[in-house]
């Protein structure tokens, strides 16, 4: 629904036109909770009578947060009726929900889907194997809470991590919001159930000393549940504001929280929890910038080429050739020995490079020949670009080269998605089962001595399917972040960022340094912005995130010890 205001007389028209052509860098910022792909603010003539002068002014979003200049006193030219209406239309649209604005969608099919997720969350833990085996009732019945509390734990990873993989892709106009939810959610949900964590630690990350806890059953239990409690606690207020904070951090100060309190000084590996910490300041500096870099190289080479829709259309498989490569060789065991392992890692990224080079050329082979038709024109543009340094500020493509560029980016930047949010429900679904199936075994009568529990599939099926809930409900609201509100992102700078970040994970997780994805990524997103000059990453965004980045481990151990000692005491009654 769009507000509207009405310029009634020719003098007011005047006004509303030259405020308008004399302000056109006026920005308006986009809405926390909705995700329109297109905001822009345009004037629209209302069919007026011959000798009036009438103007419409719209908004594809009614709410703005903080509206960098007032536009109310042409709307009260319209007197009391427009002012009427205006508010009338704010009503409605306060009214439906923020799922319902980001998805395009009506309040009852989103109530539908939030329904059904809640009713299937509640029943599917019914028919897994862990509430069978011939358990007594209150066993069966504490089994059923622990994989509601994983579940929480499950939906507030999707609703904040999956940011990760796909903020960048809406925020440049790759994927729609609902394209990026949808892919997400079949890759999250097929990565956690085929390359989930089937073997975990049993205290999260080597945080914890196990020893500590044997033959205090129920205090461990209490502490594990609380820790999935505590952790998706502050994820959901982190998601409900639009921070991207780390999910393994939240996991990381849970158990800290409930290990110093229940267990002293010495059931915590401070060395472990100095690497976590760490990784604040390395992850988004390494991050931003590898991005800075890799977005300079695209100016530099694709930009300022003769031709930058075929620097683009040629780069694109030769990137795609080393990622898939280097990802391949890094990532999957393809071998035991190198001379196994490498030609296979070259044989993907030969066939990576091949289906990206078909792609290319099937959807843009049209805007290729068109732009080769063009080559005088840009060849008369060389001899401007003969000196320049990799670090200067060179002007972008226009028209047909333009397109080209960002069709080719735009595949990219998907293709980089993909692959990052089926790795992330591979990995970060552990942060949510590791600590459920810890506790499901303590349940039922299993050992937390050894160092290792094994996570059944079901458990793996039921922490994929949590992550999709939660992206489907809340995920765009840190889409909204990291895609919008940093920096504003085109698909060479979404690529540029997405490409650094995976790159910078990847290699550090081989090294053992201490990463954070999701600080890696802000980072890449903020060195993109800083390419473009200091002015274009919005400081206000960075300092919400900074501060939400700084206080998760702190707030996740006040709310772990907090929910321990309500368990404990309603466990006390129960067992």
């Amino acid at each position: 629904m769009t507000p509207s205001c009405c310029f009634s007389s020719s003098r007011h028209a005047a006004a509303a036109e030259a405020f308008l052509l004399h302000n056109y860098h006026l920005h308006l910022p986009r809405q926390r909770s909705a995700l329109p792909k297109n905001e822009y603010l345009f004037l629209k003539p209302l069919n007026p009578p011959p000798n009036s002068s009438l103007f419409l002014l719209r908004l594809k979003t009614s709410k703005l947060s903080h509206p960098f200049a007032s536009i109310s006193s042409f709307a009260e030219a319209d007197g009391e009726e427009g002012h009427h209406a205006k508010e009338e239309i704010d009503k409605k649209e306060d009214e439906l929900p923020g799922m319902a604005q980001a998805f395009n969608i009506s309040s009852r099919t989103a109530s539908a889907i939030s329904i059904c997720i809640a009713l299937a969350a509640l029943s599917l833990p019914l028919f897994m194997k862990s509430l069978g085996m011939g358990l007594s009732l209150k066993t069966k019945l504490l089994s059923y809470a622990t994989l509601l509390f994983g579940f929480y734990m499950a939906w507030n990873i999707g609703a904040n991590d999956v940011a990760n993989a796909m903020g960048t892709s809406v925020g440049s106009g790759a994927l729609t919001l609902r394209q990026a939810v949808l892919t997400a959610a079949v890759l999250e949900f097929s990565g956690a159930l085929l390359m989930g964590t089937h073997v975990t630690s049993t205290m999260q990350k080597g945080i914890l000393v196990s020893n500590v806890f044997q033959g205090k059953d129920t205090l461990h239990f209490a502490g594990l549940l609380s820790s999935l409690a505590a952790a998706g606690t502050w994820l959901q207020v982190a998601s409900f504001y639009g921070w991207p904070v780390s999910t393994t951090h939240c996991i990381v100060g849970s158990m800290v929280g409930f290990g110093l309190v229940y267990g002293g000084p010495g059931a915590v590996f401070w060395s472990s929890l100095a690497r976590v910490t760490s990784s604040w300041v390395i992850s988004p500096l390494v991050g931003a910038m590898v991005s800075f870099l890799v977005y300079k190289c695209i100016r530099r080479f694709v930009y300022s080429a003769p031709n930058p829709g075929q620097a683009a259309a040629a780069a694109a498989p030769i990137a795609v050739f080393v990622g898939v490569t280097a990802i391949s060789f890094a990532a999957f065991p393809l071998g035991n020995s190198l001379s196994s392992a490498l030609p296979k890692a070259l044989a993907y990224g030969a066939a990576g490079a091949f289906l990206v080079y078909r792609i290319i050329h099937k959807q843009l082979g049209h805007l290729l020949v068109q732009s080769n038709s063009s080559q005088s024109e840009a060849k008369e543009d060389t001899i401007h670009h003969k000196n320049i340094g990799f670090l200067s500020d060179i002007a972008g493509p226009k028209g047909t080269q333009l397109e080209i560029v960002y069709g080719v980016f735009g595949y990219m930047q998907v293709l980089s998605a993909c692959f990052m949010s089926f790795a992330h429900g591979g990995n970060d679904v552990s942060n949510a089962i590791g600590p459920l199936a810890a506790a499901l075994s303590i349940l039922q009568g299993g050992t937390t001595s050894g160092s290792e529990i094994v996570i059944p599939l079901d458990v793996l099926a039921w922490g994929g399917f949590g992550i999709v809930a939660g992206l489907m409900i809340w995920g765009y609201r840190v889409i909204a972040t990291i895609g919008k509100k940093i920096t504003e992102l085109t698909p060479t700078r979404g690529f540029a960022a997405e490409f650094a970040a995976a790159s910078v994970v990847l290699l550090a997780s081989k090294l053992g340094l201490p990463i954070s994805a999701t600080h890696t990524l802000v980072g890449a997103v903020m060195g993109v912005g800083f390419a473009r000059g200091f002015n274009s990453v919005r400081s206000e965004t960075v300092r919400e995130i900074v501060v939400s980045w700084a206080v998760t481990i702190p707030v996740g151990a006040l709310f772990s010890v907090f929910y321990t000692w309500i368990m404990t005491k309603l466990l006390s009654y129960i067992l």
